[in-house]
């Protein structure tokens, strides 16, 4: 038993990292309810946390080096417990936000860790079956963060689906101290922090440009010198990483067609088949009326399917090119998409289903072999490298993904609603019913317009949500396209002698929103 204590420790921390992304999406609506949030506050909530996530993963990977890994996913643990405990206790919005970006920075350095941990703890058959089981662990986290994050939200309080990671953070730093063995540390590595720097600012001005675009509009001052501030960052951000010589990421492996193609399939496969899950979760409850288990609960085929259909690809796709299940998994889950659109103000959530079931076998299609891909599109050294690059671009994409998603929806919820005349202010009534408000706005119509205006918020919701399908089924059938077309086996590594794609998957894990 003592054997398995450090995957133990591993396990529980990768667990909490990946339920904390996943259990948010359920609660969204009883958060705005208790702190009075804007609809661009709801997205900074589940935005930040992916974020700081992303923007530091490949620097803690590196620190990791220097320090050890067992140094950096204890102190990880810790920063998420502390911060845990303050998005528990968070009496604003603003203070929440702050809460779950130091969270971010928690998981970072514990999911930059997970694999050297259990790779320097277990050999042989010993570490085929401790990444089998964390593999395991990844998967059950994602399936059971909503149904989780409801049971907390409905029969506690939302603050609950933060303070449960207490107890189990005190039970890994406890197993983690005694247990896991001590890392190597490597002193010819450095920490590209300009590089870090200069990445987070691009994003993150990115992503308040999308935001803005969805509050004063596309055209608006504030909107296009968001986006040029991100623009001359990423300017700043490649002249910088040209000069360095250990950088956070080595641009000249997107000069690959291969390596280009499979980051930005990356970054489509996490912002078309997990973005807009948010947003069904609180159309769910907002709209239909349902509970945060049952919202919960209706995304489950989809989580389940990509589960079953994960394992089945790492199994029997091991030898097959992986442009075939990238390209075809995006593919899919575009194809998904296009059948989620069939959603009116009359239905329920079964018109998802068929879309749900169809783009969660191209999430388990493309999600294993897609670490692999990047691995072997890279020099072998820059294997790491390019390894941590395919994770950070994934994570990139859900946090590009849920502010393009809000805007999008929010503003054709404007438009639908503007048109029935029934609404004041349609604008402010559109951010309202996007951020899961909708009985707050019905409160404001006058009593016998209230059975019009109700069919109106959920037309109007209905037809944002098509829009969103619409416009994520073609980007992700994009990609999927321009992914069979670029990228190839590598020469580098003969086929039969390429890493298995199940177990880089595990090796590499996976963040799942939903």
């Amino acid at each position: 038993m003592r054997k398995w204590m450090p995957l133990l420790a591993v396990c529980l921390g990768t667990f909490m990292l990946l339920i904390d992304v996943t259990i948010v999406s359920v609660a969204l609506p009883r958060m705005t309810d208790s702190l009075d949030a804007s609809f661009s506050a709801l997205q900074w909530v589940v935005d930040i946390y992916v974020l700081v996530l992303a923007a530091l993963l490949m620097a803690l990977g590196s620190l990791s080096d220097l320090a050890g890994a067992r140094r950096v996913y204890l102190i990880g643990l810790v920063v998420f417990a502390f911060a845990s405990l303050a998005c528990g206790l968070a009496g604003s919005s603003e203070m929440l936000i702050a809460a779950r970006g130091v969270q971010g920075l928690g998981a970072a350095a514990m999911f930059a860790t997970n694999t050297a941990l259990l790779a320097s703890n277990y050999q042989g058959r010993d570490r085929g079956i401790a990444f089998g089981m964390w593999g395991a662990v990844n998967g059950a986290a994602a399936a059971a963060g909503p149904i989780l994050g409801g049971l907390l939200t409905e029969h506690l309080d939302w603050r609950w689906i933060f303070l449960v990671n207490l107890p189990v953070a005190v039970v890994a730093v406890y197993v983690g101290a005694r247990y896991l063995a001590k890392s190597p540390t490597r002193r010819d590595r450095r920490v590209d922090l300009p590089g870090t720097i200069g990445f987070t600012f691009v994003a993150t001005l990115l992503i308040f440009a999308l935001i803005r675009a969805g509050e004063d509009g596309w055209g608006a001052g504030s909107t296009l010198t968001l986006f040029g501030g991100s623009a001359l960052a990423l300017v700043v951000f490649v002249l910088v990483e040209r000069g360095r010589r250990d950088p956070m990421l080595d641009l000249g492996l997107l000069r690959t067609p291969s390596f280009a193609a499979l980051m930005g399939g990356a970054v489509v496969f996490s912002a078309a088949a997990f973005a807009n899950l948010v947003f069904v979760s609180v159309w769910a409850q907002s709209v239909l009326g349902f509970g945060p288990v049952k919202a919960g609960l209706i995304l489950m085929p989809f989580s389940a399917v990509s589960f079953v259909a994960a394992g089945l690809a790492g199994r029997f796709l091991a030898a097959v090119p992986p442009q075939y299940p990238i390209g075809g998994g995006l593919v899919l889950i575009g194809a998904g998409s296009f059948l989620e659109m069939f959603v009116t103000g009359t239905s329920g959530w079964t018109a998802l289903l068929a879309g749900f079931l169809v783009a969660g076998i191209g999430v388990g299609i493309a999600s294993p072999i897609l670490a692999s891909a990047a691995l072997a599109a890279a020099p072998s050294d820059r294997a790491g490298m390019a390894g941590g690059a395919a994770n950070t671009f994934r994570q990139l994409g859900f946090a590009l993904g849920i502010p393009a998603v809000g805007t999008l929806l929010s503003g054709v919820v404007a438009t639908k609603l503007a048109g029935s005349g029934l609404f004041t202010d349609s604008d402010a009534a559109a951010d309202l019913v996007t951020g899961g408000q909708s009985e707050a706005v019905l409160a404001a119509v006058p009593e016998q317009s209230r059975n019009a205006a109700e069919r109106a918020v959920e037309n109007a919701y209905a037809a944002g949500l098509d829009q969103v399908f619409l416009a994520g089924g073609i980007v992700a059938v994009l990609a999927g396209a321009l992914v069979l077309l670029l990228v190839r086996p590598s020469a580098r590594q003969p086929e039969s002698d390429r890493p298995s794609p199940a177990a880089d998957t595990v090796a590499q894990g996976e963040l799942r929103a939903g």
